[in-house]
């Protein structure tokens, strides 16, 4: 892969996190300045390689499962935070110290990412699952169907024995769309912190959403999250 393919297929997965309708030769051809034949031919390539895909002839483009994957692996773990992201941890920072118990705190938090992430936010407390924000999930146009609903529903009623049995071991996972080890169909991302708690050593708290969403953000959050979490716990 070049490093101009790389590229599109990035402006690719921001623009369509950001429009949610496929992202077409035009709109990368301004952005790169290069003709759209150009930008067309590039695509085809990228289509090669399965990392994006024409959901309707004349369509544009969107990515798939493994150009997500791409991206976020790309991600700079060190990039530099934009002031409205500090804020948003500022946030969270604030609603974890404001209260005393464990288990309000991890809903408050669970809470802040909701309004946060505009995702289903989850949390392990003890042996239940804490779920708010399912109105969101399901208001996203990707769950429209009614397939991406009940894979989606089968995914949250097996994600707490799960986790338990699993206990994925990194302190920030992302499993995104056909990676879920349930739901695999969903088109769905769940990206969870892992963090010591009163509860358990392996307690996680993240958020499920579609996979089209801004990663580098959602992932900072919920990173944030956990380990603010396990800070102040």
């Amino acid at each position: 892969m070049t490093e101009r393919q790389k590229q599109i297929l990035f402006a690719i997965i921001e623009q369509y996190a950001e429009v949610a309708v496929p992202v077409g030769s035009v709109t990368l051809a301004k952005l790169f300045d290069v003709s759209s034949a150009t930008i067309r031919a590039e695509m085809a390539k990228l289509e090669e390689m399965g990392l994006i895909a024409q959901p309707h002839t004349s369509a544009g483009r969107i990515p798939t499962d493994a150009g997500y994957r791409l991206y976020v692996n790309n991600l700079s773990e060190n990039a530099e935070t934009a002031p409205q992201l500090n804020r948003s941890t500022q946030v969270i920072k604030a609603r974890v110290g404001s209260v005393n118990r464990a288990d309000q705190a991890i809903r408050s938090t669970v809470d802040s990412l909701v309004e946060l992430t505009g995702n289903l936010g989850l949390a392990t407390i003890g042996d239940q699952l804490y779920m708010s924000g399912l109105a969101n999930l399901f208001t996203q146009p990707e769950f429209v169907s009614n397939n991406h609903v009940q894979a989606v529903a089968t995914l949250l009623d097996n994600l707490e024995p799960w986790l338990r049995e699993v206990a994925p071991n990194e302190a920030l996972n992302v499993y995104i769309g056909n990676e879920n080890p349930i739901g695999k169909s969903s088109g769905a991302s769940l990206i969870i912190s892992r963090f010591r708690s009163p509860y358990s050593d392996k307690s996680y708290i993240g958020v499920l959403g579609p996979t089209r969403q801004s990663y580098a953000r959602v992932m900072h959050l919920v990173q944030h999250a956990g380990a603010m979490l396990e800070e102040t716990l």
